[in-house]
């Protein structure tokens, strides 16, 4: 069962949901969904974040319901037509998570589903003080790219090569930012793979653009455990 926590950004009101672990707390995890904001499928992973031992807060996008699918792209690109509106989004979700007394001491990072796996990217890119951001089907342009030194988290980036919404060329900008950036970054990519690997109900929204793959979602999810295993260790 997730709980209801309710913060804000300015005079936003939004609310996020948290998945909690059995025991003590590994780490505190900020999860962000997808343009459509908060699915059965996203609260799945942080249920599953939970499971392994992680403290997992929903993020929320907009502050207010999504009617569907199509209702998402006019909030997602008013929310992004400021980087800086849409970073102060971000870092709101971060500073709830760590607010809460929970959290207390215990190290930060993100994971993003498709619009939310550019969230992690964009936080990783302000500097924001996580020990590891995770992109699952993201996409990676950015109005702001990262600045030499300033990206803080180590980065797991898991993409589809197939996947339209970010094509090889978008794939060699974001590795040569990142290079600029002395990042600290991984970079797993499926052949022939779309977007929305993750989430089974890609393959029954009628978008080519879309398809899960199983294979891809378990090795995703499995690198990203794995990764947690090394900077958290300890």
């Amino acid at each position: 069962m997730l709980e209801r926590i309710n913060y804000a950004d300015g005079g936003t009101a939004l609310t996020g949901w948290l998945a909690r672990p059995a025991g003590p707390a590994r780490a505190a995890i900020v999860v962000w969904p997808t343009i459509a904001n908060v699915t059965p499928a996203i609260e799945r992973r942080a249920e599953r974040l939970a499971q392994a031992g992680y403290l997992a807060l929903i993020g929320d996008f907009y502050g207010e319901p999504v009617a569907s699918f199509e209702a998402s792209r006019p909030l997602a690109d008013s929310l992004r037509a400021d980087v800086g509106v849409y970073r102060a989004r971000l870092h709101a979700a971060v500073a709830a998570l760590r607010a809460l007394p929970e959290a207390a001491d215990l190290p930060v990072a993100t994971i993003g589903f498709c619009m939310g796996g550019q969230a992690a990217l964009e936080l990783a890119r302000d500097g924001a003080d996580l020990v590891a951001a995770v992109s699952f089907h993201g996409v990676f342009g950015t109005a702001r790219p990262a600045e030499p030194g300033a990206v803080r988290a180590r980065l797991l980036i898991c993409h589809g090569d197939g996947d339209p919404l970010a094509p090889r060329g978008d794939v060699l900008r974001l590795w040569e930012e990142l290079d600029a950036a002395g990042a600290h970054w991984h970079f797993h990519s499926y052949s022939g793979v779309r977007h929305g690997f993750t989430d089974p109900d890609s393959d029954h929204r009628g978008m080519a653009m879309l398809g899960y793959d199983t294979s891809a979602d378990r090795q995703s999810w499995a690198a990203m455990l794995s990764l947690f295993d090394e900077v958290f260790a300890g």
